[in-house]
Formats: structure tokens, sequence, C-alpha cells
């Protein structure tokens, strides 16, 4: 089973953009894909919502995902997000195993 978590931050006058290359450039994004049982973490920008940055995160199950949020790496990613006032929309999915 994995877990695949859809998140959309929005600001104001280009914040969500910035957020997400601060994101890059500090280095936390690449620190996070690195964690154990993370399977994808990438930024999207919608087309039709200029102030709107998607995150597309994934991890093999709730396990690494609990432990992940309980780094100091979350600590961090919330400084940047209130530093750029930003409010998000989270949508979650599982994917559970298929037999056959």
């Amino acid at each position: 089973m994995s877990l695949t978590i859809n998140i959309y931050y929005t600001g104001k006058n280009g914040s969500a953009k910035a957020f997400a290359k601060e994101m890059v450039e500090s280095g936390l994004v690449e620190r996070i894909r690195n964690e154990e049982g993370n399977l994808k973490y990438e930024y999207f920008f919608p087309m039709d919502d200029e102030e709107t940055v998607l995150l597309i995160d994934r991890w093999e199950n709730e396990e690494v995902l609990d432990k992940h949020h309980k780094t100091e790496m979350m600590k961090e990613i919330a400084k940047l997000r209130d530093k750029y006032n930003l409010h998000m929309r989270v949508e979650q999915f599982v994917e559970k195993n298929k037999h056959k």
C-alpha cells in the first residue's frame, strides 16, 4: 500500500512559487527525497492558477509518512510556509496492492 498526498500551497504575488524555489535551493527537497520510504516529492504549477503550487508527495506506507512528520524538516517547512504566508489544501490517496 502506498500513500499519495497532494498539497496545494496558495499565496499572493508569487509567494507559492518562491516557497517552492526556496524548498529546492535550501536542500530540503533533496533531504526529503532521500528519506527511507519516500517515492516522490515534486512540485507542479497549475496553468489556470498562477498563485498555487501543487506538491505531489508519495510514500511507501503510513509508517514512513508518520516518521517523516516527526522530523525536524517538518519544522523547517512550517517556518517557510509561514514566511511566505501560504494556505494549504491537502488530498490523500491510498493505493492498495492488487492481488490477482
